[in-house]
């Protein structure tokens, strides 16, 4: 029998991480599995530690003003993997912590995999020869990754994008609407929706000829939503995000993994992102990319319009908006994430990472 201890600190990282679990658990029925995730792990069978809700901290200012219950954390997620002494720790993206963890781990003598790789070649490149001495294997999803690590004699796995296995598998039923469907896509956590949508809701408050529904964080409840949204003519999905990516005409999105789950539904879609303004400088000294959504990094142009802080207004939301209404500009970007499918390859990510980590173990 296997027992693993998996780490994911948001949503995404929750989906991947069960559908990881469920692929270890056909190789491995006995297996006996902790987390720090949330619903989704714990659905798979895992015993839930602590819910990714409460967690959820980002950007420098933000975890600086949050240190002391982020060091509390991490005191505690280090006694509950002692207490268990699993035979290996999965890591899922989340740097800031996992890394940490990471280190600790390794001086503990245990064997450690990291799955989802964090964004080292986008900042603090430094942090590539911390991996080499802390993580026994690293599966990255994005097809750039592997000649980024191997340019600094880190040979790693990649296994393709877990997005695809998710999306594949099931059948998502149409959302019904009398109009044409506006998705927004505000993001998971708390402070980027506060942020977020206000200024998606302004932008599209005078396009009566839509339908505007509103994708709704797992871990947030309805009153948070209220409170912004006050009393516009919107309506919310909860855990339905697929289904009214698949009805959608055109989305405004928050930047991170929604820009790839939309371009995968082939919807049309304006990426937005506003964050706190030191964070945003902090964090524009450090990162060194042309692009901020996934979509535009892998494809290596610029596919989707990203405004970007200063940029990102509800005038400039609207600009977009309109333009992308026009059919040259709207079917140009479906042709692209077409190609953008062929660039990611075929599904089978969870299952090949799940089989290729068994095996280690049992090596």
């Amino acid at each position: 029998m296997n027992k693993l201890f998996v780490i994911a600190g948001e949503a995404s990282g929750d989906m991947h991480g069960a559908n990881l679990i469920h692929e270890f658990k056909k190789l491995n029925k006995e297996c006996s599995i902790q987390c720090w995730g949330g619903d989704k792990m714990k659905h798979e069978g895992a015993v839930l530690k602590k819910h990714y809700r409460e967690l959820a901290f980002m950007g420098f200012i933000e975890v600086l003003l949050n240190i002391k219950t982020i060091l509390r954390n991490i005191k505690l997620c280090k006694k509950q993997i002692s207490d268990f002494h699993p035979d290996a720790l999965i890591l899922i993206d989340y740097p800031g912590f996992n890394m940490r963890i990471a280190k600790w781990a390794k001086a503990k003598g245990m064997r450690v995999y990291y799955y989802i790789s964090p964004q080292v070649w986008a900042w603090k490149k430094n942090r590539v020869f911390k991996l080499k001495k802390t993580v026994d294997r690293l599966y990255t999803i994005l097809p750039f990754e592997k000649s980024f690590y191997a340019k600094f004699g880190m040979e790693v796995d990649y296994v393709g994008h877990p997005l695809l296995d998710e999306i594949q598998k099931n059948e998502f039923d149409h959302i019904q609407a009398d109009k044409n469907i506006i998705a927004l896509l505000p993001g998971s956590r708390k402070q980027e929706v506060a942020k977020m949508l206000p200024l998606m809701l302004d932008a599209i408050k005078d396009k009566i000829d839509y339908e505007v529904m509103i994708a709704m964080a797992p871990s947030l409840d309805i009153e948070f939503y209220d409170s912004i949204v006050q009393k516009r003519n919107v309506k919310f999905v909860r855990n339905q995000t697929y289904s009214l990516l698949k009805s959608a005409k055109i989305a405004l999105v928050t930047s991170g993994t929604a820009t790839l789950e939309t371009a995968l539904f082939e919807v049309p879609q304006v990426v937005c992102y506003k964050g706190n303004y030191l964070s945003y400088l902090i964090a524009k000294n450090l990162i060194d990319l042309k692009f901020i959504s996934l979509v535009n990094l892998i494809m290596d142009e610029a596919v989707v319009t990203e405004l970007i802080q200063k940029d990102c207004t509800s005038e400039n939301i609207l600009r977009e908006f309109e333009l992308l209404e026009k059919t040259e500009n709207y079917h140009r970007q479906k042709e692209l994430y077409g190609r953008l499918k062929e660039i990611l390859g075929s599904q089978g990510a969870s299952k090949l990472t799940a089989e290729l980590m068994l095996k280690s173990m049992n090596s």
